[in-house]
């Protein structure tokens, strides 16, 4: 007998809204325990969305809310990749990423199609399920080289600029599919052609006059109030998600479309800080809706196929990535520190997967043994990507076939100078004490980065000389995203949110933020008065500036230093 067979009638029998609040407690309480085990939310949520699912629980009965809010997320994630397809951001990577990145996706699609074949599947999904096989999860690879406090390590920076490439094979490759979807009768009727190249034409050509005219100006008003700037972003890509399923190019494009509208926008690092905890929430449903429509049963046939698969991505990229590395000039250590971060798939299989299953492509099997993958090799990977460095003691000697006797490039990019590093001082915000303090720093020699909410204080700075970027200072995603190990000090300028000392309040919030992410250079806040000091000093703060307090003290020596200049003349000068 089934598990959902001896449930009471009345937990069968929920209303939708108690049916959501259940599923959002399951998913809860399986996301403590794959803390504990130091697990990515995304295999919770997958786990959660199989016990919710008809073999187990048999909770989701709302189908229709699940799946619109499950539509709404992959919106909200396309969204997020397509705000990363900035031109000059595409245009900074260098060879070593787009090399790596393009021989990883060719190397396990190439490969990964060849393993398919050789077990019984048709050409099709054998296409489909390599591909999948290519994606890395950057949400996954970023949070665990972030813990480690390696982003700005070199192989770091390699991973996330190949990462890159990946994401934009993502788009390549959802392009692709959505243009073998057009010769699919069910999807696209004989006759539509037309009306569907009409509709992509009008709908690039809004995208081109929204870039060309309204995202600065608009972005400038919306991005004033944090709530109307995320309200703006999930209202954008979902509207051109809309139209883009309208016109017949998937709900997929338009969302990432959305994105790509406003990557070259000043707010761009501000949204992705901003809609990462809703995009976090939202694929909850996507995973749940994915899990719920799993039949257990079909998923142990699977199995074995899922296990060659998932050998493959585990040790087969890897080594790709490290024997491209070492052909290139890097170390074999380098390499197989970066190689690891890839020894996953990614929540973009799954996506890419089911929209094959929409297309009418691929089955559901196809999508049960792909998401056997994830489950496995993101489970494994995070293991193997927080003890890198024990594992690489143990393979190393077995991997001096992946560098070459003289690792040139490495050796290069190791010597003075072969690295600048524009700024080394955070001034977080830029009122006018913030301009004054990063005004004396670049006069000593520094290279102050300012960072600010608002876009006219940041558009002023600019105008004054100083470099700043538009964002939250006291929000620790925002802040993760910068080179944070390049900065020999941060100063907190920003106004006091609070008159309690709590996690609203701004500074408080900054460096223990600050903190939090490993940064182990000088902290200096402002404040109304020193007696805050030792509360400020107790979050890991090093300099306490009174700017009130300390003006006033130097505006009184100033004052009493005139008057006695005066007194003294007033003296010399009275007659005898």
């Amino acid at each position: 007998m089934k598990l959902n067979q001896m449930l009471p009638v009345t937990l069968l029998e929920l209303n939708t809204f108690n049916e959501i609040a259940l599923l959002i407690g399951l998913a809860t309480v399986l996301g403590i325990i794959g803390m504990i085990l130091r697990q990515p939310m995304i295999v919770a949520f997958i786990a959660a969305g199989l016990l919710a699912g008809p073999d187990v629980l048999n909770i989701v009965r709302s189908t229709e809310a699940v799946s619109l809010l499950s539509q709404i997320s992959i919106a909200v994630l396309l969204f997020l990749v397509g705000l990363k397809l900035d031109t000059g951001l595409v245009r900074s990577l260098g060879r070593v990423a787009v090399a790596t990145g393009l021989g990883q996706v060719a190397f396990t699609s190439a490969i990964g199609f060849v393993l398919c074949l050789a077990m019984g599947l048709d050409w099709l999904t054998s296409l489909y399920v390599a591909v999948a096989l290519t994606f890395s999860s950057t949400i996954i690879i970023v949070k665990l080289l972030s813990d480690k406090r390696e982003v700005d390590s070199l192989h770091g920076k390699i991973a996330l600029g190949f990462l890159i490439v990946q994401d934009l094979f993502v788009v390549f490759s959802m392009v692709v599919v959505s243009a073998l979807g057009f010769n699919t009768p069910d999807v696209h009727p004989e006759g539509s052609l037309s009306s569907l190249l009409i509709g992509t034409l009008g709908l690039l050509a809004l995208a081109w006059a929204f870039i060309r005219h309204l995202a600065e100006p608009l972005m400038r008003i919306i991005s004033r109030s944090g709530e109307l700037l995320v309200i703006f972003a999930v209202a954008w890509s979902a509207g051109l998600a809309a139209m883009a399923d309208a016109i017949g190019l998937g709900k997929e494009l338009g969302g990432l479309l959305a994105g790509v509208t406003l990557a070259s926008t000043p707010v761009r690092d501000l949204l992705v800080a901003r809609l990462a905890p809703l995009r976090d929430f939202l694929l909850l449903f996507f995973f749940l809706s994915l899990g719920a429509g799993m039949d257990l049963g079909s998923l142990g046939e699977q199995a074995g196929p899922a296990m060659v698969l998932s050998i493959f991505v585990l040790v087969g990229n890897p080594l790709i990535v490290l024997a491209i590395m070492g052909f290139m000039g890097y170390r074999k250590r380098t390499g197989f520190l970066a190689g690891l971060t890839v020894a996953q798939i990614s929540e973009f299989s799954l996506i890419f997967m089911a929209m094959g299953i929409s297309l009418g492509h691929v089955g559901p099997e196809a999508m049960g043994l792909v998401t056997l993958v994830g489950l496995v090799t993101i489970t494994l990977s995070v293991y193997m990507i927080t003890w890198s460095h024990k594992l690489y003691e143990v393979c190393a000697p077995f991997l001096t076939v992946f560098e070459r006797r003289n690792p040139f490039r490495e050796i290069a990019e190791d010597t003075p100078g072969a690295e600048t590093r524009p700024h080394n001082v955070l001034v977080l915000g830029l009122g006018q004490f913030g301009l004054r303090v990063a005004s004396g720093l670049k006069a000593a020699g520094l290279r102050p980065l300012g960072i600010d909410f608002n876009p006219d204080a940041v558009r002023s700075a600019r105008d004054a000389g100083f470099d700043a970027i538009q964002g939250d200072a006291h929000d620790p995603e925002f802040l993760s995203h910068l080179p944070l190990s390049s900065f020999i000090a941060a100063i907190s300028a920003t106004p006091r949110i609070t008159e309690v000392l709590t996690e609203a309040d701004g500074h408080a919030a900054a460096t223990m933020a600050l903190r939090s992410l490993g940064f182990e250079g000088l902290i200096a806040v402002t404040v109304e008065g020193h007696e805050r000091s030792d509360r400020y000093r107790a979050l890991g703060a090093d300099l306490i500036l009174a700017p009130f307090e300390d003006a006033a003290d130097v505006s009184v020596n100033r004052l009493l230093d005139m008057l006695g200049a005066r007194s003294t003349s007033a003296v010399n000068e009275a007659p005898q």
